[in-house]
């Protein structure tokens, strides 16, 4: 008999096959009727396959008494119940590491697209304005610049070696220092927001660091600063960050994640100081192919009987 797994986001097509050829699958991201399908089949759920976006919440849990894996496509795993889980056994897994690059350098992108205005200089050339009303207005460079990051993990080191060649001055703030790692640290998120022309998030998201980046932090930064947002949307004060953003209290953010995705506030259309992305970091096809191997190794380590790759609980 084959193990019984509930999909509740799909993965990658090559790894979705190697999936059906080993479990029987049960796919409530296409169930017309969810309810329905989880009545016939919960009792034979012993593995979930989702993601950090879509998660598992303590109700789907309860509903599912023989379950004993969560295989989750992304690092991020707050919107699972990681507590629930760990109550009942259950081994939770994530896919760190092979998304790292692809994020990082989202991140950059994100940072120099904000601060060089690529959506406005590109749109400036296409109206016919360069030719119109000459030159665009002259912008700052990245020389010199005071970065600091908001969570120096795996992703927020890669940022900084990303940045440290482009002549930044980094330093970052985080649950507790890391003294083999030379960047400056900083125990307080203000004094670093105040000190920064750059803020970048890279920090978990959850319960923990909800609001983290709130309205005091947003004005430490100041009108000539940049936020960025590789996280999750939950860490930001959204409304305080438009707020600033729309009042020029805040100079310009380059944002990946927001707080009601993908239906995000419509306020953020008429933002001209903000380069959007839609929750995308990890949008190559090397990366979500290796998050989706990691996801059927992760399931074929623990019903071989094996510890699995990447544990999370």
């Amino acid at each position: 008999m084959k193990p019984d797994i509930l999909v509740i986001w799909p993965n990658r097509p090559e790894q979705m096959a190697m999936l059906y050829a080993a479990y029987t699958l049960h796919r409530l991201d296409l169930a017309s009727d969810p309810g329905a399908l989880l009545a016939r089949v919960s009792d034979q759920i012993t593995a979930v396959v989702t993601t950090g976006g879509k998660g598992l919440d303590a109700e789907l849990i309860r509903q599912l008494p023989n379950l004993k894996i969560v295989a989750s496509s992304g690092v991020g795993y707050d919107t699972i119940d990681i507590a629930a889980c760990t109550e009942r056994g259950i081994v939770v897994t994530n896919t760190p590491d092979v998304l790292t690059d692809d994020v990082a350098d989202t991140a950059i992108m994100l940072l120099l697209a904000a601060r060089r205005q690529l959506v406005l200089a590109d749109r400036y050339v296409r109206s016919g304005d360069w030719g119109r009303n000459g030159p665009y207005p002259l912008l700052s460079a990245m020389r010199g610049k005071r970065l600091g990051i908001v969570g120096l993990g795996r992703i927020g080191q890669a940022i900084a070696a990303r940045a440290e060649p482009m002549g930044c001055e980094i330093a970052y703030t985080g649950r507790t220092a890391k003294p083999e790692i030379a960047y400056s640290f900083e125990p307080d998120l203000k004094s670093l927001a105040r000190w920064a022309d750059i803020l970048v998030v890279a920090t978990s998201g959850g319960p923990q660091t909800r609001g983290l980046i709130g309205a005091d932090i947003i004005s430490a930064l100041g009108p000539q600063a940049t936020l960025i947002n590789i996280a999750r949307g939950s860490v930001v004060d959204e409304k305080a960050m438009i707020a600033a953003l729309r009042s020029g209290d805040l100079g310009s953010a380059g944002l990946d994640v927001y707080c009601n995705e993908p239906d995000i506030d419509p306020e953020f259309r008429q933002l001209e100081n903000t380069v959007l992305y839609p929750h995308h970091a990890s949008g190559t096809f090397e990366t979500r192919g290796a998050m989706a191997q990691l996801v059927v190794d992760n399931l074929a380590a623990f019903f071989q009987g094996q510890p699995v790759l990447t544990p999370v609980n």
